[in-house]
């Protein structure tokens, strides 16, 4: 673990060792965000074999929302909207941070800026101590000059896929659980992101875990996915006994969502190990079997089944218990302004997000929907290639019940009703032509605001060799 400041035990100090009451201090707030984690893979959503029995507690007791999405189909640009409340496009991530030469290639930066508005930084000045743990991949851990999570707000963390020490998988909830329990004692509130591993590839399985499904008489892929699942819901149900254990659940909102859709392996599906500089040896693609419980396409799209991920809120007394909601559109660039009202944090002046806060949404009032349209925007081909006939969409926008997805030039576009058609069955573009007009008048106007490129302060040093060019 590491550590920025002692705020947690100066603050505790001025408050003379006191631990704050429930009732007057501010909600803590736990952001569980897993990777690769498709909308079918919850037993709470109907999969055949998955067992999230904890997770499942959380929509027991919280609200399922379903109509959530994420900035983008692939893990680095959903991140950024998460941190900044920006749609990712307006610092050039448009697709995974990796080594200096890929993110040249791509027009992409080498890291999130760390100079801009961020949710922990701005949390930090209302009071909060701020806790990263898990994933990080707003940068990249071969990368070496690139800022470590310290540098955006977190007092305390431990990460992999960043510079400096990668922090062991399996090791994020219990050190996101001492990170609870000292900042609890202190009686200050905290904001901690548990981004979990699971279940990205290289899929890290532990014995006891395939052994649960020893007689379940599921093919080896399936197991070993069912078996990494089910360790990463064991550790959030250590992360909601510990907030039991600490007298804290009533005040605290804990969500539980994914950073994009499930991936799928090719058509060989061929079982093997494989090596991730970060994370270390697991096995491979041939061993993802994510689904989307009938949502069109797969990670790296924009269709449904890339974008529209689980999204579980529980804050007892707050947020309705055992519950699911079907019409609130809540985007990843929502989350910093909701969690600020939350938190008492006023954004700062010259600040705009993309977001809106869903505070009132979230906690059972629909009067303030979202009024401006929703983009995206990633590095697609058109057409696409037989093997991923999903994945030739390069700009989306969702204005309330239609969604345009358009082809990089803008000569192929398809269009939805996704409220009446949430599986996208039912292209609807040439009986809508005005819609269709108005939406691409919009999302040009949009792309008109796009920075050409990223910010120079953002590249490695390792750029400036021509070895890397």
């Amino acid at each position: 673990m590491h550590t920025l400041t002692f705020r947690v035990v100066v603050l505790a100090f001025l408050c003379g060792g006191h631990t704050a009451t429930a009732q007057h201090s501010p909600p803590n707030i736990v952001f569980i965000f897993a990777d690769d984690w498709g909308w079918g893979d919850l037993s709470c959503h109907g999969h055949p074999y998955v067992k999230t029995p904890n997770i499942d507690r959380l929509a027991r007791e919280g609200t399922d929302f379903h109509r959530f999405t994420v900035a983008s189909g692939v893990c680095s640009p959903s991140r950024t909207a998460v941190m900044t409340g920006h749609y990712p496009a307006r610092y050039n991530i448009d697709g995974h941070f990796a080594w200096v030469p890929s993110n040249a290639r791509r027009n992409m930066p080498d890291w999130l800026d760390p100079g801009v508005t961020t949710l922990p930084k701005l949390l930090q000045s209302g009071g909060y101590a701020t806790a990263h743990f898990g994933k990080w991949h707003l940068s990249n851990n071969m990368i070496p000059d690139s800022p470590t999570p310290a540098e955006y707000g977190y007092d305390t963390y431990g990460a992999f896929n960043c510079s400096g020490e990668q922090m062991p998988v399996h090791e994020d909830a219990r050190q996101a659980i001492e990170f609870m329990e000292t900042s609890h004692h202190s009686g200050t509130p905290f904001f901690v992101n548990l981004w979990m591993h699971e279940p990205h590839t290289p899929f890290h399985t532990v014995p006891k875990y395939r052994w649960r499904f020893r007689e379940s008489e599921l093919e080896e892929a399936d197991e070993i996915y069912a078996s990494v699942l089910a360790h990463a819901d064991d550790r959030i149900g250590d992360v909601l006994d510990a907030l039991d254990r600490l007298g804290v659940t009533d005040n605290t909102l804990v969500i539980f969502s994914s950073d994009n859709g499930p991936a799928r392996g090719g058509a060989s599906g061929e079982l093997t190990l494989t090596h991730d500089s970060a994370t270390g040896v697991g096995y491979g693609i041939g061993a993802a079997k994510g689904i989307t419980a009938g949502r069109k396409g797969y990670k790296a799209s924009l269709y449904e089944g890339g974008i529209n991920v689980p999204f579980i809120a529980r804050w007892p007394g707050k947020i309705a218990a055992n519950q699911s909601d079907e019409t609130l559109m809540i985007s990843a660039v929502d989350l910093l302004p909701t969690f600020c009202e939350i938190a008492g944090v006023e954004l700062p002046a010259g600040y705009h997000p993309d977001g809106i806060s869903q505070l009132t949404g979230l906690t059972g009032d629909p009067s303030t929907g979202r009024s401006q349209p929703l983009f995206w925007k990633m590095a697609s081909r058109y057409p696409a290639p037989k093997s991923r006939p999903f994945h030739w969409v390069s700009f989306v926008i969702v204005d309330q019940d239609w969604k345009l997805l358009s082809s990089e030039d803008g000569d192929h576009v398809e269009l939805y009703n996704v409220v009446e058609d949430p599986y996208e069955r039912e292209d609807r573009h040439t009986q809508e032509t005005a819609v269709v007009s108005r939406l691409l008048e919009k999302l040009e106007t949009w792309k008109a605001s796009l920075p050409e490129g990223p910010d120079p302060s953002t590249f490695s040093s390792l750029r400036r060799s021509p070895d890397d060019q």
